[in-house]
């Protein structure tokens, strides 16, 4: 069982964005709604190429992506690729937000924390030069990448006695995953009991 987009959930959470809380809640496909909200296209019968613009820009802003990095990921010119990415911080100007106030927070603590108040060092923010960029992405999506594992070690702690009585076990974590090993005669029993735990 996994997490559905768990780190863009956490950012719409942590950078407070209504239209993609919203888009959430309500099911929808969240890359093809920024490529609405970005290029003025309707969601149903949206072209791929579109769609797949938006997700690439959806992840690539999580960490920090610059014109030059989307440009080569899409194979578009990078004047275009800057435009994309001004075009998403004026539709989302929160996510923009939480950026800048994340850099300024570990500028001056030398650490961001999770939602759930764990630091994470951020050494080399106040470095000049190529290496400060690196630090700067890495401050930026340290809280997010950060918050997911947290949540996933949280099911993984409780799951154990949650699916004792199950002819089940749970083997590892893969990134936003779980993966169990289960009789064929307890998966129906299995998946309500670790949906509710991972939830």
């Amino acid at each position: 069982l996994d997490y559905s987009q768990i780190e863009l959930r956490i950012l719409a959470h942590v950078a407070d964005i209504p239209a993609l809380k919203q888009a959430f809640l309500e099911g929808q496909d969240i890359h093809a709604m920024t490529a609405s909200e970005m290029f003025g296209v309707p969601i149903e019968g949206m072209d791929p190429m579109i769609r797949r613009q938006a997700k690439a820009i959806n992840f690539g802003v999580i960490y920090g992506i610059s014109a030059f990095g989307l440009a080569r990921n899409l194979r578009i010119p990078r004047k275009e690729a800057q435009d994309f990415i001004d075009r998403y911080f004026q539709r989302f100007p929160g996510i923009r937000s939480y950026m800048d106030e994340t850099v300024a927070a570990a500028k001056r603590d030398g650490f961001v924390t999770t939602l759930f108040g764990r630091r994470i060092h951020t050494p080399g923010i106040n470095d000049k030069g190529p290496k400060s960029g690196n630090a700067r992405r890495a401050a930026i999506n340290a809280p997010i990448q950060g918050a997911a594992a947290d949540i996933i070690r949280r099911a993984m702690i409780r799951m154990p006695e949650a699916i004792r009585d199950l002819d089940a076990r749970m083997l590892l974590q893969v990134h936003d995953e779980l993966i169990f090993e289960v009789a064929e005669a307890d998966v129906d029993r299995l998946i309500p009991v670790a949906r509710d735990i991972m939830q």
